[in-house]
């Protein structure tokens, strides 16, 4: 046990290690995790002898579960929304144009059977999320037209799309599925995936507000349950899994809760260490030595993918959103293939289906390829096409971006012999700028209102200009846009009875707080607080 975990810590060490140096060298991080996998495998400098594919597929599914739902939980669906439609095209129709297109080239061009071509073209159809999100952010890539938040969706959002397709052509190869069984898996796949994704999200966010749960920590393991229930309930009964874990992720990731900030980030790691665990997995099941025999064949396939298929399918779907050529082939682009393509390659190898074809080692050599060449050049083409914004910022897509404000908190119990004692809060006399923001009084916090009675022994927390933080506030923004329902409202009209308050906003690069009469403007960013 003890040389099993010195071995485990020296590898995720080095991958740490290894993700400072990818970056530096302007390489995607997760390529680095797959070669450090090899090196340690059966052919690479270690030699360790591992090649139990159904091992690989148990642990490669648990981890693709987390990159699944951060996926969905760390993208901001505000910024999302003007796009929606054409990601959701992309990650659904796209994946089988991509799929089907693909397929035929290797029937076609490399006489590959019809099934086997058509199985190799549905596990390569999904681009890869953790790449285009780790290369989003590492280069903060602020990308006009809202690209940035196109590509998050799509990629977080097509490996179900393609998880479904593989598992219907296995289903064909095997000989276990007729027409009507593989019109149910269909159903099955779609409806109880997204049924069960909506009613398990709403059920979780129902237990946030009402469990007290013993720590703050609680919460993070009671979301990490909640994630693996998401795929474990609808996979049980037929239904897609992923597309459940992503719906949830999206659900929760959008909505205001306690600690949420602090469960980005605890995802944020989690998912960080699935990625070197499935990235050096993959690498450490494949054997390099048998990379050459399928080399051509598959190279011939991630061209015809990278430069043919997946373009096909973008063009033919953006073009009647009228978006601009130089878009189109941004998103041509930034389609890397990665983990999932390969997971499902395990899938494929441990099936009951045969096939004449290595497609483990076909598809390794096309992910490979793929984040090499598309993952690092992604930058570059973004430039090439004059798609950065200067003007814009890649993290307001995540959900875990906050704007600094310059705002302290002041905490104070209310004595009995203070002014403000049996006085309501409309006729404080407080300093300049400043405004009460919590009141917690027998162990219950509330948003006070312009009638709340202050008492002795009442906790109050006033925010004022600086910087800092406080316990029991939990701070998020609100950009108020064209269409907005609080545009042109005024402060005391709006959501008078429910658990917010407006602390501050800021106006043209200007810091006001607002009174009652304060009315909301467009472009205004609010700070909002939220129990």
């Amino acid at each position: 046990m003890p040389v099993f975990l010195l071995f485990t810590a020296a590898v995720l060490i080095a991958c740490v290690g290894f993700s400072k140096l990818s970056n530096r060298l302007g390489i995607p991080v997760l390529l680095a995790f797959i070669l450090l996998g090899m090196a340690f495998g059966s052919d690479g400098l270690f030699k360790i002898p591992f090649d139990d594919f159904h091992i690989a597929e148990q642990i490669s599914s648990i981890a693709l579960i987390f990159i699944m739902f951060y996926g969905g939980f760390g993208t901001k669906w505000s910024e999302a929304a003007p796009v929606a439609t054409q990601a959701v095209l992309l990650s659904s129709l796209g994946v089988i144009m991509t799929a089907g297109i693909t397929g035929l080239f290797c029937h076609f061009a490399l006489r590959l059977p019809l099934l086997e071509s058509m199985l190799i073209g549905s596990v390569i159809s999904s681009t890869d999320a953790a790449s285009v999100f780790s290369i989003l952010r590492s280069k903060r890539l602020n990308l006009k037209d809202n690209t940035a938040s196109l590509l998050e969706v799509e990629s977080g959002s097509n490996d179900p799309t393609s998880y479904m397709l593989t598992a219907i052509i296995l289903s064909v190869m095997s000989g276990s599925a007729s027409g009507g069984k593989i019109a149910y898996l269909i159903f099955a796949q779609i409806v109880y995936g997204a049924l069960f994704g909506v009613g398990i999200a709403y059920a979780a966010l129902w237990g946030l507000k009402r469990l007290r749960l013993a720590s703050d920590g609680f919460d993070a393991i009671y979301i990490f349950a909640i994630a693996v229930f998401a795929y474990a309930l609808p996979a049980a009964l037929g239904g897609n899994g992923y597309l459940s874990a992503y719906i949830v992720g999206i659900l929760l990731g959008n909505r205001e809760f306690k600690n949420k900030r602090t469960l980005v980030h605890f995802f944020d790691g989690v998912t960080g260490l699935m990625q070197i665990i499935l990235f050096f997995l993959l690498g450490l099941l494949s054997f390099p030595s048998q990379l050459p025999r399928v080399a051509l064949p598959a190279l011939f396939v991630a061209l015809f993918l990278t430069f043919v298929a997946r373009p096909i399918a973008v063009f033919s779907i953006l073009a009647p959103f009228k978006s601009s050529m130089r878009q189109r082939l941004l998103v041509s682009w930034a389609g890397p293939r990665g983990a999932a393509s390969i997971v499902f390659a395990v899938m494929a190898t441990v099936s009951p289906a045969s096939t004449s074809t290595d497609v483990f080692h076909m598809v390794f050599f096309i992910v490979l390829f793929s984040i090499l060449l598309q993952g690092s050049l992604i930058p570059v083409l973004s430039k090439k096409l004059n798609m950065l914004d200067q003007d814009e910022d890649v993290m307001k897509t995540f959900t875990d971006y906050m704007e600094e404000m310059p705002v302290q908190f002041i905490e104070f119990t209310v004595p009995q012999s203070h002014s403000w004692t049996n006085k309501r809060v409309r006729s404080l006399v407080m300093p300049p700028d400043t405004i009460l923001v919590m009141l917690e009084r027998d162990g219950k916090k509330s948003i006070p209102r312009g009638n709340t009675m202050l008492l002795p022994g009442d906790k109050i927390v006033l925010s004022a200009m600086a910087a800092g933080t406080m316990e029991g506030v939990s701070l998020v923004e609100r950009h108020i846009r064209h269409g907005d329902t609080w545009e042109n409202k005024r402060v005391s009209d709006l959501c008078r009875k429910c658990d917010m308050l407006i602390v501050l906003i800021q106006r043209n690069g200007k810091i006001v707080f607002p009174r009652g009469d304060t009315v909301i403007k467009r472009n205004d960013v609010l700070v909002l607080n939220h129990l």
